[in-house]
């Protein structure tokens, strides 16, 4: 993370004392990437879904190796049917 936050400081504008200035605009409004556009970028077979491997791996390359590695193992579990008996756990896809 620290890496990440040093690489983003680098092209941080003079001006800006922080990333959020960065990603956000005059009226304080939010200026950085929309769900959607990070659903795209997770998508890598761009089938039109961001299936749990791709949340992960997207996940992982902008935050590091075992990021809530806890959250997304059950999040896959339960993907898979493994975690619980429920009618939508077989659902394995996130659509954008």
């Amino acid at each position: 993370m620290a890496g990440l936050m040093l690489g983003l400081m680098a092209v941080v504008p003079a001006h800006a004392a922080t990333i959020l200035d960065v990603l956000t605009d005059t009226q304080g409004r939010y200026t950085g990437p929309t769900v959607e556009e990070n659903v795209v970028s997770m998508d890598t077979d761009k089938n039109g879904f961001a299936d749990a491997s791709e949340v992960r791996a997207f996940l992982e390359l902008k935050h590091g190796k075992g990021y809530e590695s806890e959250v997304l193992e059950r999040f896959e579990a339960s993907l898979k049917g493994t975690s619980c008996g429920t009618p939508f756990a077989g659902a394995s896809q996130l659509t954008n």
